[in-house]
């Protein structure tokens, strides 16, 4: 592995609350990664923020009669506490245009786009545009909606910039029966200027960069390459708003004219990362260690419909600017639907009801069963559903019934019988040894999993060594032993104990909250939590905290509300 590490998590737009679906596309997997990168001890930065600027941020304000800077700030807030409340563990969650962050970002933002126009790779061009006669201004993407003009798509409710049902980007004049987004006014074709970056002059180099990705998920590389294949058409890089960053241009054209937010955005993951290292102490040049070392190994975790910006126009980019690494790895899961009982699965959505929002749940239930359960259905390799039936059923039978008791069994049975102190080794047998053994094997394969990118199956090794625990505890029966032998009983409650003690080094990634508890009944220090610590025994004789339950059964106590 790399030596340096910059992971990050897409941003989202601050102009409405998270749902379970972005956790399950971009952040629970991030989080897993960046916690188990630390775990390791390696040098990691895990970068977000809010995206800011723009025509969505435009939009809303419009929408809600308020100002763009007032929509960020709220949405701003609140995106940062549903983080919070999941245990996401940002080292920063920055803002494109918020206090503290606006004005680094501005600057590299027009540093980027000079470098690029200044090497030839924009072309200046007067163009049609979509213009709202009511509204009396040009429409950028997000402000028109229309029937996408994909022949194997044909969504009636594509955006102007990119068709959320098929991925691909769009020509937003090729859109069936175009509208307006502000005033749901038919649209007019006007004429305007704008810089396009010749993204044909990428294909190539980009065509063989994606080559390489083996260990890409198929359908981030298979979708850039059918990309390429149907050729890159020159993108806009401006655009005609009020609410961004200015083009940083000396062209009568570019007045009052703004950089296209999905230029600026994935710029914010630098920017970002440089105010939080002046923060800490150093220069606000410092990002280049990470952003241009070859040492360091960049990470992008985003859902599928980002896969065209992360794989093919942010890289582009890089190239074109030609001091940045691209990245190693772009991780993309799918959407996540949802399934409520008695009806069809069905995509996500705000307008209908059917959003399972982030801050709501957390007034209701702990996070970590939700981190959990995301990770457990994560749409990896494709399309999956959330069922709050199917939540509900997990959370008591998988979490509480094999994780949580088996801690709580263990730990309540050492302070009945062996003064709440872990008792001594004994004379192990094959089955212990083999237990025993298979704690560093399944922290080898968790480790193994999650470098693989594969978090589900990651959860799922984990979860393993818990209900090899539980074998082992029924087959050893100490409630059984301690009326025959205290000291064959102290042995296998030793040997569960050490158990504990894996799993709460390899279930800190996925369920953060929870292995703090076992850590703190465990008495280990921060330094004991290192995964090459993961298979160290504790010591006989040391004392333990008393037990707490991890998790609560929720079926009876959801019933009940």
């Amino acid at each position: 592995m790399a030596n340096r590490f910059l992971v990050t998590a897409a941003l989202p737009y601050s102009n409405g609350r998270l749902h379970v679906g972005h956790m399950a596309g971009a952040y629970i997997p991030a989080d897993i990664y960046v916690r188990y990168l630390r775990a390791a001890g390696r040098d990691v930065k895990f970068i977000c923020g809010s995206d800011d600027n723009g025509g969505a941020i435009e939009i809303s304000a419009f929408k809600e009669g308020v100002t763009p800077a007032e929509i960020v700030s709220k949405y701003h807030t609140s995106q940062e506490a549903s983080f919070r409340g999941l245990g996401i563990s940002f080292d920063v969650y920055g803002g494109t245009h918020t206090l503290g962050y606006t004005t680094r970002h501005n600057q590299i933002s027009q540093d980027f786009f000079k470098t690029i126009h200044d090497k030839g790779y924009f072309s200046k061009r007067t163009d049609k545009q979509l213009y709202d006669p009511e509204a009396k201004r040009f429409l950028a993407d997000r402000y028109v909606t229309g029937k996408c003009h994909y022949p194997d798509c044909g969504y009636e409710k594509a955006y102007g910039d990119q068709c959320e049902n098929c991925g691909r980007t769009i020509d937003p004049l090729l859109l069936g029966n175009p509208r307006s987004v502000l005033t749901g006014a038919s649209v007019e074709v006007r004429e305007t200027t704008h810089w396009y970056l010749k993204l044909a002059q990428f294909q190539e180099p980009l065509k063989e960069w994606l080559s390489k990705k083996t260990n890409w998920r198929p359908s981030v590389v298979n979708f850039s390459l059918g990309q390429i294949k149907e050729g890159l058409p020159e993108r806009s890089m401006t655009r005609d708003l009020s609410w961004g960053i200015p083009v940083p241009l000396d062209d009568p054209d570019a007045a009052g004219k703004v950089l296209y937010v999905w230029f600026d955005a994935p710029i914010g993951y630098v920017s970002f990362t440089s105010t939080l290292l002046e923060r800490s102490g150093g220069s606000p040049n410092d990002y280049e260690r990470y952003w241009k070392d070859s040492d360091s190994k960049i990470v992008h975790f985003i859902g599928e419909d980002n896969i065209v910006f992360h794989a093919l126009i942010w890289p582009a980019m890089l190239m074109a600017e030609g001091t940045f690494q691209l990245p190693d790895q772009v991780v993309a899961n799918s959407f996540l639907n949802i399934k409520f009982p008695g009806a069809e699965e069905e995509k996500i959505s705000k307008s209908r009801g059917t959003a399972i929002w982030i801050e709501d749940f957390l007034n209701e239930y702990d996070p970590d069963p939700l981190r959990y359960y995301l990770t457990a259905i994560a749409p990896e390799t494709a399309r999956t559903a959330y069922s709050p039936e199917d939540f509900l059923e997990r959370n008591d039978s998988e979490l509480v019934a094999a994780l949580g008791n088996f801690v709580n069994r263990n730990i309540s049975f050492t302070h009945k019988y062996f003064e709440g102190k872990v008792p001594a080794v004994g004379e192990r047998d094959d089955v212990d040894r083999a237990m025993l053994a298979e704690c560093q094997t399944q922290a080898d394969k968790v480790a193994e999993e999650i470098e693989g990118y594969h978090f589900k199956n990651a959860l799922g090794e984990m979860m393993k060594l818990a209900r090899a625990g539980n074998l082992y505890l029924d087959q050893k029966k100490p409630w059984s032993q301690r009326k025959e032998s205290m000291e064959a009983c102290g042995t296998t409650i030793n040997v569960c104990l050490q158990v504990i003690r894996t799993l709460a080094v390899i279930m800190e990634p996925f369920l953060p909250f929870a292995a703090d508890k076992v850590a703190t009944m465990l008495k280990l220090e921060p330094a004991a939590r290192g995964w090459s610590n993961a298979a160290q025994e504790l010591p006989a004789g040391l004392e333990l905290a008393p037990a707490e339950m991890l998790f609560k059964k929720l079926r009876e106590e959801t019933a009940k509300k």
